[in-house]
């Protein structure tokens, strides 16, 4: 079977590689020109812990094609993944121009059935908008060409991708008619030959899969940020009451870790849009909405515990960070709380020394020089009046603490992860503050 992938973000390429490293023939489309080539010459637009030793395999071995040209390849595959950007609009709703720029582009140049995938995170009704503009663009070429549409959303973790698809937990398929279904069982039934995963549904119902799925996991780490907020307050330590309520399997213990706060491309932007979709319906959704302001809190946690210790007076401070990006084993730094705290940091006239193993990058495109970006974790401590830990990189698991207590001016810790032992870090002469304890 061949199939093409239009759209080579996060959720493009990593699901065209891993077709490809199933044998499937797999086309590539993008308008990136200088990407596309990159990708020829094994050069990755992104951080993902094995893809760019996938991508080079199976192009090398043909089975992996990259191109500009979607009018050259369309009449030659059975499946097309819309796999473009839905960036989020002002008042929170998902932007579908690209979307339904691909649509249109299907309806002009095809010639033969092919069966129309959406895989991009999509409002519900976005399939019928994608049917509508496909069948329009052919009434504009006086052709009636048969085509089915599909939803497949994806539930990739960033870090863990590949895995997450190549031994996926379930597969989400929204159809309209058998031979959609039929193609899509064929596509992934050699991911899961001992146990057939794929879940068939109506399309509306896959399109609201995605989003609900999102929001339920922000959902539990605004609660338990909430509920370590209260622990702290009462004197109770968040850590034990996670593992009693996590424990209970009815619960489980997933997604139930206190911190400074979610970001990434997913949970801020889907939550949102959820929001609007039901706005759009005359339907408040008043659980999303607190799930939301409560994450826009916590992202300030780290920066109040802050300035509560040092009384108000931190200009002229050098703050340092360890974790920029939104979540470890990614470059990702979308709606990261990094970037949120540092922004507050700079408007109190702090110096920030930052360090990110794999993320500096991508902050320096969007920070620029306005902070100072360390060598490694022991640099941006050098006479640093206090330590905020964002990001839960293994590389920041098990520092030499005497080295960091010998080279920072003040002994200040802010664990926004839970890392350390706080009795520990007391005995080695530090002030730490967690969240939640």
């Amino acid at each position: 079977m061949k199939i093409a992938i239009v759209g080579t973000g996060y959720v493009g390429l990593v699901t065209g590689t891993c077709f490809a490293e199933m044998g499937t023939d797999v086309y590539c489309v993008d308008i990136n020109v200088e990407k596309m080539e990159n990708l020829k010459k094994g050069i990755m637009p992104i951080y993902e812990p094995g893809l760019e030793e996938m991508v080079v395999r199976n192009h090398k071995a043909g089975r992996l094609h990259f191109t500009t040209e979607l009018k050259e390849i369309i009449n030659e595959v059975d499946v097309l993944f819309s796999a473009v950007g839905t960036p989020p609009d002002e008042d929170g709703s998902a932007d579908l121009k690209y979307v339904l720029d691909v649509a249109r582009s299907v309806g002009q140049y095809m010639q033969k059935y092919i069966l129309v995938v959406t895989k991009s995170t999509v409002p519900v009704g976005t399939a019928k908008k994608v049917k509508q503009v496909i069948l329009e663009e052919q009434q504009k070429r006086g052709v009636s060409i048969e085509f089915d549409i599909a939803s497949n959303p994806e539930f990739l973790k960033e870090g863990a991708a590949i895995k997450d698809f190549m031994t996926p937990d379930r597969v989400v398929v929204g159809v309209e008619s058998d031979k959609a279904q039929e193609l899509m069982a064929r596509l992934y039934r050699p991911f899961m030959l001992n146990n057939f995963r794929v879940i068939f549904m109506d399309i509306p119902s896959a399109e609201m899969t995605k989003y609900a799925a999102n929001a339920m996991l922000a959902t539990r780490i605004s609660f338990m940020n909430d509920i370590a907020n209260l622990c702290e307050l009462v004197g109770a330590d968040a850590n034990m009451v996670r593992k009693g309520i996590g424990s209970d399997n009815r619960i489980g213990s997933r997604f139930l870790y206190p911190g400074c706060g979610y970001g990434g491309s997913c949970f801020p932007k889907d939550v949102k849009a959820l929001i609007k979709t039901a706005y759009d319906h005359h339907y408040p959704m008043r659980i999303l909405q607190a799930v939301e302001d409560v994450n826009a809190e916590q992202k300030q946690v780290l920066f109040k515990k802050l300035i509560t210790h040092f009384h108000g007076v931190i200009e002229g401070r050098k703050i340092a960070v360890w974790g920029l990006a939104f979540k470890p084993e990614t470059d990702d730094i979308r709606e990261a709380p990094s970037l949120a705290l540092i922004e507050r940091l700079l408007e109190w006239n702090c110096k920030v020394a930052a360090y990110d193993p794999i993320a500096m990058p991508e902050a320096k495109r969007i920070l620029g020089d306005r902070i100072e970006y360390g060598q490694d974790i022991y640099d941006v401590v050098n006479e640093a009046d206090a330590l905020l830990i964002v990001t839960e990189w293994k590389v920041f698991r098990m520092p030499s603490w005497t080295v960091v207590r010998k080279v920072m001016n003040d002994n200040l810790i802010l664990d926004g992860r839970n890392l350390y032992d706080k009795k520990e870090l007391e005995t080695l002469g530090f002030i730490y503050k967690g969240i939640g304890q």
